[in-house]
C-alpha cells in the first residue's frame, strides 16, 4: 500500500497526543551521529495524509518546550506542551537556577503562548529511572508544577512509571483535568486515575504484553485518548499486540536509517501516521469496530484539550 493512496480508512480522524517531534532524530541525528537530512516535514505530511488533524508536541523541560512552541507556530494542526518531566527535575537547581525562576519561566512560556500550549507537562514521577533524580525531588517538583497550574488551570499530561500510588496521592489533593500518558499499569492503578477524572493515553508500549492488553480491555472508552510518543514507543513484531494491526497499517514502507529516504518511514524510529495501528489493536482488543472507536477517542480528546480551538 502507498501512503499517498489510502483506502477508506483513511477518513478516520486522529489526534496524536504525544509527538516527540523536537527529537533529533527527525533532523536525521542519532545518538549523535548524523544520518540523513532533516526530513520532518516529510514525517508531517505522511500524518496529515494518513489522518492526523491534530499533533501534540511534548515539551520535557524548559528549552524543549519553548522549542515545541517554536514547531507549533509553524502550523496551524501543530500545538505543545509545557513542562519538565521527573527525570529532568534536577534542572530546576542545576547550574546555580532558582527553582521559582526555573517555575516562572514555565508559567511565562504558557501565558505567552496560550493559543499554542494546550497541557502542562510533561510532569509526573518515574521511579524506574531514580539515576536521574531522587523520588524526594521528583515529588518536590512536580508538586511545585502543580501549584503552578492553579493559576494557569491546563490539562495535565502526566508521567507515571512504578509510581501509581504517589501519583494518585498527589493528585489527589487537587482538582485538575489530564490524561495519564503511555499507561502501562495495572487496571487497579488505571481506575484509581478514572475515579479522579483522568484519561488514559494508550501507545505502543501500552500494548506490549498480554497483561497490557487485558487492561486496555477492561477500559472504558469514554476515557481513551492514543498517541505514539514518537519517535519512541514503536509497535514490534514480538509485542502482544502486533498481531491485531491490520495488514494496511503493517505495510508502510520504511529503510534503515543509514540508506534512508524521504518517501520512506526509518525502521524503529516511531512517526505519528503509526497511531493507525494503536487503534488497530485497542479496537480488536476491546471487540469494538474501529470507526466507532476512532470517533469517540477523537471526541475525548477535543474535550480535554480543545474545548477553546
Amino acid at each position: 500500500m502507498k501512503i499517498d493512496n489510502m483506502n477508506m480508512a483513511s477518513l478516520r480522524k486522529f489526534i496524536d497526543i504525544g509527538a516527540n517531534l523536537t527529537d533529533p532524530m527527525y533532523q536525521g541525528i542519532y545518538n549523535g551521529s548524523k544520518k540523513h537530512e532533516s526530513d520532518l516535514s516529510s514525517v508531517l505530511k505522511r500524518s496529515w495524509d494518513s489522518g492526523l488533524v491534530k499533533l501534540i508536541i511534548t515539551g520535557g523541560n524548559f528549552e524543549e518546550s519553548k522549542k515545541a512552541i517554536e514547531l507549533a507556530n509553524t502550523d496551524d494542526k501543530l500545538y505543545a506542551t509545557v513542562g519538565c518531566h521527573p527525570t529532568r527535575c534536577s534542572e530546576f537547581e542545576q547550574d546555580g537556577n532558582n527553582p521559582d525562576e526555573y517555575l516562572n519561566n514555565l508559567g511565562n512560556l504558557v501565558k505567552e503562548n496560550a493559543s499554542k500550549v494546550v497541557a502542562l507537562g510533561e510532569c509526573g514521577l518515574d521511579y524506574d529511572r531514580l539515576q536521574f533524580c531522587t523520588k524526594e525531588l521528583q515529588k518536590k517538583y512536580f508538586e511545585l508544577q502543580l501549584k503552578l497550574n492553579e493559576s494557569l488551570n491546563l490539562p495535565l499530561f502526566l508521567h507515571c512509571r512504578n509510581s501509581a500510588d504517589d501519583l494518585y496521592d498527589i493528585l489527589s489533593k487537587y482538582k485538575f483535568q489530564g490524561v495519564v500518558h503511555s499507561f502501562d499499569g495495572t487496571i487497579e492503578e488505571a481506575r484509581k486515575f478514572l475515579d479522579l477524572g483522568y484519561y488514559i493515553g494508550l501507545n505502543g508500549c501500552s500494548l506490549k504484553t498480554q497483561d497490557n492488553l487485558d487492561t486496555v480491555k477492561e477500559l472504558p472508552s469514554d476515557k481513551l485518548l492514543i498517541e505514539t510518543d514518537c519517535p519512541w514507543c514503536d509497535i514490534r513484531p514480538t509485542h502482544a499486540g502486533f498481531k491485531f494491526i491490520s495488514k494496511e497499517n503493517k505495510s508502510f514502507p520504511s529503510v534503515k536509517k543509514e540508506k534512508w529516504k524521504a518517501n520512506h518511514l526509518v525502521k524503529s524510529r516511531n512517526e505519528p501516521l503509526n497511531i493507525r495501528q494503536v487503534a488497530d489493536i485497542i479496537a480488536a482488543v476491546k471487540n469494538e469496530p474501529v470507526e466507532e472507536l476512532c470517533d469517540r477517542i477523537f471526541e475525548n480528546t477535543k474535550k480535554l484539550f480543545f474545548n477553546k480551538n
